[in-house]
């Protein structure tokens, strides 16, 4: 079985808490939060669009937050490395138009088949080819086009409540212009407290006064598998886990000088992916952003402690999912769809870097343009199309580019190979 080597030996709970300290745990909190604000906002943004009810949202909170903690906690005691595991932010941007003509249980059929997917594609060892097999600029144009609506929210959101909206904005801009002060205060978090201060303020808090179940009660959801739901979301939401997401993570790891074991983590996201589809929630990813927060500063060998730490605040917030998925509810839909608005920017500008950077501009373009005119075809949604589409007016008309990219990554192995 071509998995990765655990580290030994394994780190005893003495060992973990001589590892942790003041930096490693403020870095892991900074980046839970990261997780547990723009984040979530886009789940319920995306959930609530498609009509999830509030019990559906909580489920899917608690299996995002509760079964991705334990995987963070298991793979950072196994690999001694920040490994820290949660769910695609665009694959969730795409079971928000799915939802417009599909069942909530054939989406977590799609769930359940993804996860199956890439548990094989881990444990067969093929998940590297599986990655270089689609070029990123035509992933990264799906990508794009279905972030854009966020990005519109966000203007929308400023043109229907400017009192909620402008406050938020301001301090993300006035943060992120601060290199002191964004490492102090992430302009994400600080957007979040300028918008719970707005809302006070105006007293645009509606609190639901129904039943509330402060701890953790999960939807198991029967799944349905359906082909239209295997042909549209499938395929695309294992390429937003293994290229987009996994990737973005791996290539953080590797700045900071990891050697994350990428068949081992493709398992776990298979493997994950399943059990969290069972209450509602999109598949499992290694995350890039948080990695990056809690890698970027400190001992190397230390890292994985923050990593434990993230992943300990991770299964008390999937604990009291229902509470935090009520007072997000309670908020003025203006701040909800600022603050996914505000997570999507960097990403969406990311995506459009990447799409149109330098090879396969056009199918890139043609990508980005289907998957925004939102046109299903044969009841199948709009982004797995683009993805066809546009690979094909690549294939068609940028042949050059398939064989430039051929020959850069056989230069790529050979370098790695000589080191």
């Amino acid at each position: 079985m071509p998995l990765e080597s655990v580290h030994r030996p394994l780190p005893g709970l003495r060992q973990m808490v001589s590892d942790s300290g003041g930096l490693y745990l403020a870095n892991a909190v900074i980046g839970f939060l990261f997780a547990a604000s723009g984040p979530v906002a886009i789940i319920l943004a995306v959930g609530a669009r498609g009509g999830l009810s509030e019990s559906d949202l909580s489920s899917w909170i608690f299996g995002a937050f509760f079964v991705n903690g334990l995987i963070t906690l298991l793979f950072c005691t196994l690999y001694r490395q920040p490994l820290v595991f949660f769910w695609t932010i665009p694959g969730t941007v795409l079971v928000g138009p799915a939802l417009g003509h599909l069942r909530w249980a054939e989406v977590v059929g799609a769930f359940l088949a993804t996860g199956l997917l890439m548990l094989a594609l881990g444990l067969s060892g093929w998940v590297r080819r599986a990655m270089q097999s689609a070029p990123m600029p035509i992933v990264m144009g799906m990508v794009a086009g279905v972030f854009l609506r966020f990005g519109l929210g966000l203007v929308y959101a400023v043109r229907d409540d400017a009192w909620i909206a402008a406050p938020m904005i301001v301090v993300f801009v006035l943060l992120g212009a601060s290199a002191t002060w964004s490492r102090r205060m992430p302009p994400l978090i600080g957007a979040l407290l300028a918008g719970a201060a707005a809302i006070a303020l105006l007293g645009q808090f509606h609190w639901n006064g129904g039943a509330l179940h402060v701890l953790a009660h999960p939807t198991v959801v029967v799944p349905v598998f359906s082909w239209r739901a295997m042909v549209e979301l499938v395929v695309p939401l294992a390429i937003t886990v293994l290229v987009v997401q996994n990737g973005q993570g791996f290539a953080v790891l590797d700045a900071a000088g990891h050697r994350p074991p990428i068949n081992a983590i493709t398992v776990a996201c298979g493997a994950g992916s399943m059990l969290a589809a069972l209450v509602g929630t999109v598949s499992t990813c290694l995350t890039g952003p948080v990695n990056a927060i809690i890698s970027g500063s400190g001992e190397h060998s230390r890292h994985y402690a923050a990593g434990i730490a993230v992943g300990v605040l991770a299964l008390a917030f999937g604990l009291f999912a229902p509470l935090f998925t009520r007072l997000m509810l309670a908020a003025p839909p203006a701040f909800i769809a600022t603050l996914a608005g505000l997570a999507m920017l960097r990403v969406l500008q990311t995506a459009f870097g990447v799409a149109f950077r330098d090879r396969f501009t056009l199918g890139a373009l043609v990508t980005f343009i289907v998957t925004v005119a939102d046109v299903p075809i044969l009841n199948v949604g709009a982004p797995f199309w683009a993805l066809v589409i546009g690979y094909a007016v690549s294939r068609l008309l940028e042949r050059k580019d398939f064989g430039a990219a051929v020959a850069g990554a056989a230069a790529a192995k050979a370098g790695s190979t000589a080191r």
